[in-house]
């Protein structure tokens, strides 16, 4: 057996399509002694796991299988193999924390020692890197992802949304924007600079392309003052000015602007008319945050924007959040209501479930009643020296 399978896969995947990587990854595992090898990217839905390699293999749900449960808490696993003998090994595709897939691997028995295994997982790392990097450059694994089409304004939302999870030392962040196939109107944004993390949530009046643009131009903007340097108040008064020149009709946009300075826990954000943030200390007593709010984005004539602190403790969550969330029904047909989202995320936490984890079973619960929100959902949750970012790294091997 080659025990340095990577030269050939680094090589290979020099000059190779967007559309064959899956197959490449999957071919150059023998190398690791691997057979009935299986690629599988996860869906919008975050529901199931779509085969990449082999071509039009069979989606697996990440719900009551062994790749599910792989993916869902980043670990690699082994199993006997569905078929014959001998052990399958299924490993997480993380690309940092990003959550991107799983790989599937089966051995002959006895032969998974530890140094193979190392290698294994060292081998789903760059498969995950390679799956990020070459999926850039064509629509391939764009379309195995989706299991429904996509209108244009997701289309548009979800090309400027950052990746879903990101963590670094003391913070772990985690978003979710819903209906992920017909959203328009809702957005978010983060960027860690240095020890600070910047991060907005945004909802522009109305639904389909119109507001879908409007978060679009607002994000844009946002973007433009964060990457000037521009402090809180500077960045929402040019984004306020932005949007009121470039749409002096009706339109609006709410949103929150944030910044959480990762030495201190020292959080402090603005709000233009939007809901206010939620924060949970102790896996237990969710509060709303309080600010003085401004008029929303390209509403004439508002207050001054006010800048709002608050002191974060070690492992607290903060929620960010458009109100189609906490207005969205449970399965009884009432409003989840801020309540309801305060105890479901006090809930999760206090059961020790990841950040990325968390928003996933909140998407889950909320479409279990319904397959279609009333209104766009999106959520940005944040924990501050919690130690989430090694709960998101790839496990040991059960």
């Amino acid at each position: 057996m080659d025990r340095d399978p990577f030269s050939e896969l680094l090589r290979r995947t020099h000059l190779s399509a967007p559309s064959d990587v899956g197959g490449v990854i999957a071919e150059q595992a023998a190398a690791l002694g691997a057979a009935d090898v299986t690629v599988h990217v996860i869906d919008y839905e975050l529901d199931s796991l779509m085969a990449l390699a082999p071509a039009g293999g069979v989606p697996l749900s990440v719900t009551g299988t062994m790749a599910g449960r792989a993916f869902s808490t980043t670990t690699a696993l082994r199993a006997s193999p569905d078929e014959g003998s001998g052990e399958r090994l299924w490993m997480p595709l993380v690309d940092g924390t990003e959550r991107l897939g799983t790989l599937g691997l089966t051995f002959p028995d006895g032969v998974l020692d530890e140094p193979l295994l190392a290698l294994c997982e060292r081998y789903a790392h760059l498969a995950a890197i390679l799956l990020v990097a070459k999926g850039a450059y064509g629509d391939a694994i764009e379309r195995t992802r989706r299991r429904r089409p996509m209108t244009i304004a997701s289309e548009l939302v979800w090309a400027l949304a950052p990746p879903l999870v990101f963590a670094t030392d003391g913070l772990a962040v985690s978003g979710m924007l819903e209906p992920c196939y017909d959203n328009g109107g809702d957005a978010f944004d983060y960027a860690v600079n240095g020890r600070t993390l910047h991060a907005a949530v945004l909802d522009a009046m109305g639904h389909g392309l119109a507001a879908a643009g409007v978060a679009a131009f607002a994000i844009s903007a946002y973007r433009h003052s964060r990457r000037d340097g521009r402090d809180l108040v500077a960045t929402h008064l040019a984004m306020d000015q932005a949007v009121g020149e470039q749409f002096p009709d009706d339109r609006f946009v709410t949103a929150i602007i944030a910044e959480l300075d990762l030495d201190t826990g020292v959080l402090s954000w603005i709000s233009a008319g939007h809901p206010r943030p939620l924060v949970v200390r102790g896996g237990r007593r969710a509060r709303s945050l309080i600010a003085t709010p401004c008029t929303p984005l390209g509403v004439p004539g508002g207050p001054a924007a006010e800048v709002a602190h608050e002191s974060l403790q070690p492992g607290d969550l903060v929620l960010f959040f458009t109100d189609g969330l906490s207005e969205a029904s449970r399965e009884d047909g009432t409003r989840l209501g801020v309540e309801g989202l305060g105890a479901f995320i006090e809930r999760e936490a206090a059961a020790g479930l990841t950040v990325a984890e968390t928003l996933r079973r909140l998407r889950r619960s909320l479409l279990h009643a319904t397959d279609d929100l009333a209104d766009d959902a999106t959520a940005l949750l944040v924990q501050w020296r919690g130690g989430d970012e090694h709960g998101l790294l790839p496990q040991t091997v059960e």
